[in-house]
């Protein structure tokens, strides 16, 4: 039994660390880089690229690179194969003639292997202005929905977990009614053991279906916080459980009832992430005040929502933001994860049902009505959160915000990046 748990804990720490890690290195590079330090350009600038292929840090004399040039997700508009006679490859990339992002992709094959780098030009992505639609009655439709919340008995139940509790922090798998008597949201919470009142931290999950473990580090340094799932289930079961339930029946979750916005997955989450913060005013160890939320790819997505809805939140931390300018794709550009207009799921989502129900999760939408200062990171490099969708959230937020990037990113993050994150929510709960 002891074995199986330690099992169990090692999978949950390596699906922890593999939603941000920086990807592993290979013995053959292909590092492809834009002609300016910042990567970014005017419209009607021309970006050159420059292609290397390196093995063990040296050239690879008379590489054969194929390569590829065009908007982020979209259909390339260059296609073509060249030989860099000492490694390295200039390409002229074109320009952009309205603000956006151009792409260029590069393959090299090695000793019978293929391997792939990529690079990223911005042209003016702070005048990047989203695609999706603003309903009028976005508030109206949210207040309900919290109202509706509000009315439902929160019904916490704790049970303390003693294996991952430490000398100064008590854990707890958490579970509270959600905006539906039966309906649950889970999560597991620290609180430092101390007597006294402390700030809090939501933390908010990316994409999937998987166990938690919880913030126990930032807790040791006394700061009350909570990591919630979505799915409504317990959050410390096998790992096979996840497992099945992501490739059975959560399969692509993020879809569900995308025809009705009142019965979409979707509105459950976005209200279990409120009913956390819910629960985390209402701890006599809170201290009364200060409240932030963080998270990563859909987990930056909801970071956003979160401070969109409740203003009881007073910072946000987001990486990568998924769920921001969806229609992008309905536009000539790219729009964000879950790529619902894309060119495998235009056919079946580009209904009048569904672009209705979008207005009201974008992550654009919920941007505009952000009130809180936020950090916000990402890279030029994410082919699962095109920069395009972000910055199109970014652009319309008018609270205080500054993002750091770093531009090679794609999907994940440097260890200094999440350090950062940490560093700065840490001493904005707690006043230094």
């Amino acid at each position: 039994m002891k074995n199986r748990f330690l099992l169990s804990q090692l999978f949950i720490w390596i699906t922890l660390l593999s939603l941000h890690a920086q990807p592993a290195r290979r013995p053959v590079e292909v590092i492809v880089t834009a002609d300016r330090d910042d990567w970014t350009y005017k419209p009607g600038d021309k970006v050159q690229f420059i292609v290397s292929v390196l093995r063990n840090g040296n050239p690879v004399k008379n590489a054969q690179i194929r390569y590829e040039i065009g908007l982020e997700k979209l259909e390339p508009t260059i296609k073509e194969t060249k030989t860099a006679a000492d490694g390295t490859l200039k390409i002229d990339g074109g320009t952009l003639k309205t603000p956006g992002f151009l792409r260029c992709i590069a393959w090299a094959t090695v000793d019978g292997a293929e391997f792939r780098g990529l690079a990223t030009a911005g042209f003016d992505p702070l005048k990047i202005q989203p695609t999706v639609y603003n309903p009028q009655d976005f508030d109206t439709f949210w207040d309900n929905a919290k109202k509706e919340l509000a009315a439902v008995p929160m019904d916490a139940k704790m049970t303390l977990l003693p294996d991952r509790c430490t000398e100064k922090t008590n854990v707890y798998h958490l579970s509270l009614q959600n905006n539906r008597p039966g309906v649950r949201v889970y999560g597991i919470l620290s609180v430092p053991k101390k007597e006294g009142k402390y700030p809090a931290l939501l933390r908010v999950p990316g994409a999937g279906v998987r166990a938690y473990y919880g913030d126990v580090t930032t807790a040791d340094k006394d700061i009350i916080t909570l990591e919630i799932g979505i799915h409504g289930i317990p959050v410390i079961m096998d790992p096979n459980v996840y497992l099945d339930m992501g490739q059975g029946v959560l399969n692509g979750y993020p879809a569900y009832n995308l025809d009705d916005k009142d019965k979409f997955y979707y509105k459950r989450v976005y209200l279990g992430c409120v009913r956390a913060n819910d629960f985390l005013v209402s701890l006599p160890q809170f201290d009364g005040k200060n409240l932030a939320v963080t998270g990563g790819s859909q987990g930056g997505a909801l970071s956003i929502i979160t401070a969109g809805l409740d203003p009881r939140v007073k910072w946000l931390g987001a990486f990568y933001p998924a769920l921001s300018d969806v229609t992008g794709y309905l536009h000539g550009r790219a729009g964000g994860w879950p790529h619902y207009f894309d060119k495998n799921g235009v056919k079946t989502n580009n209904t009048k049902e569904k672009l209705n129900t979008v207005g009201y999760y974008d992550v654009v939408n919920f941007a505009r009505r952000v009130k809180q200062p936020g950090l916000y990171m990402w890279g030029f490099n994410d082919e699962t959160c095109p920069p395009t969708s972000m910055y199109a959230a970014y652009n319309v937020t008018t609270a205080p915000k500054e993002l750091k990037l770093y531009l090679d990113t794609g999907h994940w993050t440097y260890s200094d990046e999440r350090d950062l994150m940490n560093n700065w929510l840490v001493e904005k709960l707690k006043g230094k």
